[in-house]
């Protein structure tokens, strides 16, 4: 009982418990002696790829490698170290250095932010009017029209007592007819007595538009370290402050990737990602809005994966009637009394990341 082993190489000693520990405490101080009286060497440390600010903190702090006579100095200018220490810390704290001292690897991010849109329109509408001839109404004046509605150009004419009468060239009484139509087709189709034409003009028009708008911000970062890519517009804004006095602040409108990557030891990318792509909205009360989309998050990507972060899908669906009371229900013919829209805009929006780790000696292109 009360006996205890140490192991030291090949050797294994056997003994009290009390002896051994007072033996190790012997040699701890022993040694602390020796490091106490062994002199102070200065030498020059050549820092590469770290800060040698960094590395010097790192000595300095509470698991210092510094003796109680050791001191470092730094030279920003040069990134170098000046330490005072003894030989044996100073070979402590090369190997340190190998270890710590080494190149930063650099991540390679490509986005693609994807706006699909697709659109359709479409607008059929019809003007429906009577229009009389003045010189059925008896002798040989110079004619004219009398015509059934509207408020485009008038025309006149004048009957047996020299009397003048205006007329309207344009009898459409059932104006539904499309805002801006890309075809029209007008005729008479029936003429009644007493020189009545019934005239009718189609109308219609229909949009397609399909577009898509890719964006690819790209931007190289080292491992561990944030970084911000920007492209757009500030919008200016005037605020009033408390003195009553406006000022004038700018927000912007852009198309930002802000990242941290961080790769672990099997070559895969664990990244803290904030996508935006903001543009210009509409104004109201002269102030512009700012339409938003954007996406935050963390994933892990193998190297070179493409990965989906995600997507928005929007749909507008949109049909309306504008039609003559009675007359627009009526089957077949009520058409000639009613104007028919309908409108169907899509829009998806997909943002793409692909990160790359660079390896040494290969460059951006």
């Amino acid at each position: 009982k009360g006996l205890d082993k140490r192991q030291s190489g090949n050797v294994m000693l056997v003994g009290p418990a009390d002896e051994i520990l007072a033996r190790e405490q012997q040699e701890l101080e022993s040694k602390q002696q020796i490091a106490e009286l062994a002199p102070l060497r200065s030498e020059l440390i050549q820092v590469n790829y770290a800060k040698a600010s960094d590395i010097a903190a790192l000595l300095q702090g509470e698991s210092s490698l510094l003796s109680e006579r050791g001191s470092v100095s730094v030279d920003e200018r040069t990134n170098n170290m000046l330490i005072h220490e003894t030989t044996d810390k100073l070979e402590e704290i090369r190997k340190l250095l190998v270890s710590l001292d080494i190149p930063i690897r650099q991540v390679l991010i490509e986005s693609r932010i994807v706006v699909a849109t697709d659109g359709y329109a479409k607008d059929l509408g019809a003007r429906f009017g009577i229009t009389q001839d003045i010189s059925d109404f008896g002798g040989p004046g110079s004619g004219g029209l009398i015509s059934g509605g509207g408020t485009n150009a008038f025309s006149t004419g004048t009957n047996d007592d020299g009397e003048t009468i205006i007329g309207v060239n344009d009898g459409l009484n059932s104006n539904l007819g499309v805002v801006a139509p890309t075809g029209t087709f007008g005729f008479s189709f029936a003429h009644l007595p007493f020189g009545t034409l019934i005239d009718l003009e189609l109308s219609a028009m229909q949009a397609e538009n399909r577009g898509e708008v890719i964006s690819s911000p790209k931007v190289v970062t080292s491992n561990q370290t944030e970084a911000l890519i920007e492209q757009g517009t500030e919008i200016p804004f005037q605020e009033a402050s408390a003195s009553g006095a406006t000022a004038v602040t700018f927000k912007k409108a852009v198309l930002s990737l802000r990242v941290t990557p961080q790769i672990t030891p099997d070559d895969r990318i664990i990244m803290d990602l904030n996508v935006t792509n903001d543009s210009v909205g509409e104004v109201t009360a002269g102030v512009p809005s700012i339409n938003t989309n954007e996406v935050r998050t963390q994933v892990l990507v193998k190297n070179g994966e493409t990965i989906v972060l995600g997507g928005v899908f929007e749909e507008e669906t949109a049909n309306g009637i504008d039609k003559v009371p009675f007359f627009g229900d009526l089957p077949v013919i009520g058409r000639l009394f009613r104007r028919e829209t309908s409108l169907n805009n899509k829009e998806e929006l997909l943002i793409f990341i692909t990160p790359k780790i660079l390896k040494d000696g290969i460059e951006l292109r």
